[in-house]
């Protein structure tokens, strides 16, 4: 069982729960030390985790109309998001150029992990370059202008040089006239035992001066990515880290919380061999995704800028399939203050609402209110007994056509069947984070839907 499976079954046993008291919270407690040792994660940091649930738990009270049970779920989603390192903004550099240093160990692929963090740049508009300073792998410079030279993207290196710090020096200045954004960097790899190496980075970095410094750690290293990263750390200030090898590595969990903990971000993880396999990291989003989730965080940190407020009736009524052509009108304009309805849906485990026209959605929504006012109080509670004559009052009482009538009926039926599937697949979940949780039932009782 992977960790993330081991993660949800822990929180759907505790959600289904009859009470939710102390024993109930340290019996989740002792499943999810389980599942994160299990993830190599550090034991001290497995200790601190638990203890900062107990704590919270027992100090803080749920807020009006949540739920204990919600209540403990978000203390404890928190909590692994500060384990994995925290919500990181955006990476944007500053200055120009602005000159990156990448320092690493021997084998971490490094090299690799160059050429994908300067491709990706380019794919986001920078302009970078790529200085080659690795003089003990005489195969570096070639790997570099093989993956990067049908890229537009220019590589400084010098084959017959043993000075490292020269010839990055010496990069730069080249690269510099060429009006770029960013400088990168890349030098040997090196062990934090490798006193001469070592010395020789400190050397460089102190040269070049440059804006940041990057770690390069290969994920499969687990907690021992710590030690690492204090190593580096104590020659050069590290700016940000990237990790490599996260298809692969069942010990993800350790290398993450291994370096979250000296404090260095992680930025940037590396999921295959392409140049493409470069993904931004936050743990929130990685979270979210070990958890079945789609992008529950991006969708919280939505519905908070929209300050959407949906009461508890409201709620339930929604997620129980209960609810009435007005309240699905009520709900479907406060989710339209939270933007663009594609943006929106795209962060949902809704396959049938992906495939819906949003631009023609919102433009409905609209006609549909009108179709609503436009009914009487027995249509609107019980739409089923608007038949054709019925539909043709509406119609013309809302200024639409017939149609609209008709398709708003049909998408009120189709969105209580999807709640109700939602509810019976993942009932168990809490109600605010409901529709932020892709289950496997869900998905195959809605493709089959």
């Amino acid at each position: 069982m992977d960790v993330g499976e081991a993660l949800r079954k822990a929180i759907s046993r505790f959600m289904g729960q009859a009470s939710h008291d102390k024993e109930a919270l340290e019996e989740l407690i002792r499943d999810i030390q389980r599942a994160l040792l299990s993830a190599d994660v550090n034991v001290e940091l497995v200790m601190e985790l638990s203890e900062n649930i107990r704590r919270k738990a027992a100090e803080s009270r749920p807020p009006p109309g949540v739920s204990r049970r919600d209540h403990i779920f978000k203390i404890l989603y928190e909590e692994l998001v500060r384990l994995l390192g925290g919500v990181q903004p955006p990476y944007k550099p500053r200055g120009k150029p602005h000159v990156l240093v990448t320092v690493g160990i021997q084998g971490s692929g490094k090299t690799t992990s160059v050429a994908k963090l300067s491709y990706y740049l380019v794919k986001h508009g920078y302009k970078v370059g790529v200085v080659c300073a690795d003089t003990y792998r005489p195969a570096a410079l070639i790997q570099l202008q093989q993956l990067l030279q049908d890229k537009g993207i220019p590589v400084y290196g010098e084959e017959d040089s043993s000075d490292s710090t020269s010839i990055a020096r010496r990069g730069i200045e080249n690269l510099k006239s060429k009006g770029l954004d960013i400088i990168i960097v890349d030098t040997a790899g090196r062990h934090k035992d490798q006193d001469s190496l070592m010395r020789e980075m400190e050397e460089i970095l102190k040269t070049l001066s440059p804006d940041e410094v990057v770690l390069v750690l290969d994920a499969t290293i687990g907690q021992r990515a710590r030690s690492q990263a204090e190593a580096f750390n104590r020659v050069a200030k590290i700016g940000w880290v990237m990790l490599t090898k996260m298809d692969t590595s069942a010990r993800a969990g350790g290398a993450l919380s291994a370096v979250a903990a000296t404090g260095a971000p992680i930025r940037f993880i590396g999921t295959g061999e392409h140049l493409e396999d470069i993904e931004t990291f936050s743990a929130d989003r990685y979270l979210a995704r070990l958890l079945g989730m789609p992008d529950l965080a991006g969708l919280v940190e939505r519905v908070k800028l929209a300050e959407v407020r949906i009461s508890e009736d409201a709620a339930e009524k929604m997620m129980s399939g209960r609810f009435t052509l007005p309240d699905m009108i009520n709900q479907l304009k406060e989710v339209a203050k939270m933007g663009p309805l594609d943006r929106l849906f795209s962060m949902l485990p809704l396959p049938k609402v992906k495939s819906i026209d949003v631009e023609e959605l919102e433009e409905q929504v609209k006609r549909w209110e009108a179709v609503v006012n436009s009914m009487t109080p027995e249509e609107r509670r019980d739409p089923t007994i608007i038949d054709s004559s019925r539909a043709r009052r509406i119609a013309r009482g809302a200024g639409v056509a017939e149609r609209d009538v008709k398709q708003l009926i049909k998408r009120y039926n189709e969105t209580r069947r999807l709640m109700k599937t939602l509810k019976r697949s993942a009932g168990r979940m809490p109600r605010d984070l409901l529709l932020g949780l892709g289950r496997k039932e869900f998905e195959r009782d809605t493709l089959k839907g």
